[in-house]
């Protein structure tokens, strides 16, 4: 079970699971902390996660200042300050990577290591373009089911929508209790369509993974490879046959790479 949580005035409904180093997860746009199922049951046996809703997602309101993505990092950091967590290991997927690199930057101490899923630096204009049709997807769909399925179009697989997988997480968004309005989606998009860290990453001083999949049209490769060719000493890696989201179509998989990056960062100390 979740609960609220003040992280420095924003109320954030957070999820925990498990013993073992911190590990905070950050969803992309639109996702609850329940994106992270497949890691909060199958690595809390070894660590303690914590995923939580990012501001104008699920059970977190989105105050009414305008939300950027240097806010929602603060309220990460804020986050594992209320928890008492000196620091933890960050995996951030899509707009939640943009969050994780920008907490890397304006809270370092907090960061052990860093996890970034299908990740960009600096929007170009495909990013831009592919952004600004969601925008209008979103207002004009004539259904939630329709604007799920042109949405996930850009998120996973075709091998996921031929054997069910989408058909399932469909399912499953519809009966989701707390939906995203169209203004928080809206506001969440345009805060990591204006996402920039490109001349910033050489700061970034933790270690770094940055996972691309081979078949994400979102985020193609050539974003991450940008993201792990700027921050010094970053592993960068393609997942073969994946999309955009493999930490859901292929937890298993997903899961035991972070488990060694991990343990690779634990072990040197």
């Amino acid at each position: 079970m979740g609960e609220m949580i003040n992280a420095d005035g924003v109320e954030l409904w957070v999820e925990r699971r498990g013993r073992g180093p911190d590990v905070l997860l950050i969803a992309g746009l639109g996702d609850p902390a329940e994106a992270w199922q497949a890691q909060l049951d199958g690595l809390s046996d070894r660590y303690r996660l914590t995923a939580f809703d990012n501001r104008g997602a699920g059970r977190t309101r989105s105050p009414e200042e305008s939300v950027t993505v240097a806010r929602m990092a603060d309220d990460a950091a804020a986050l594992l300050r209320a928890l008492d967590v000196p620091a933890a290991h960050i995996a951030g997927f899509s707009g939640g990577s943009f969050i994780a690199q920008e907490l890397a930057l304006r809270h370092p101490a907090l960061v052990r290591s860093l996890v970034l899923m299908s990740t960009v630096a600096r929007p170009d204009a495909y990013f831009r373009s592919m952004t600004g049709f969601w925008r209008w997807m979103v207002e004009s769909a004539p259904s939630e089911r329709a604007l799920l399925e042109a949405f996930y179009l850009w998120i996973y697989t075709p091998r996921a929508h031929a054997d069910g997988t989408v058909d399932r997480l469909v399912e499953e968004t519809l009966a989701f209790p707390h939906p995203q309005s169209v203004e928080a989606f809206q506001g969440q998009l345009a805060s990591f369509t204006g996402h920039d860290t490109l001349d910033r990453l050489p700061q970034i001083a933790a270690a770094t993974l940055v996972l691309a999949g081979e078949l994400d049209i979102a985020t193609p490769p050539r974003f991450g490879r940008e993201v792990a060719e700027r921050i010094p000493g970053a592993e960068f890696e393609v997942l073969p046959g994946e999309a955009h989201q493999p930490f859901q179509e292929t937890p298993e998989l997903f899961n035991a790479r972070v488990d060694a990056f991990w343990r690779q960062v634990e072990e040197r100390g």
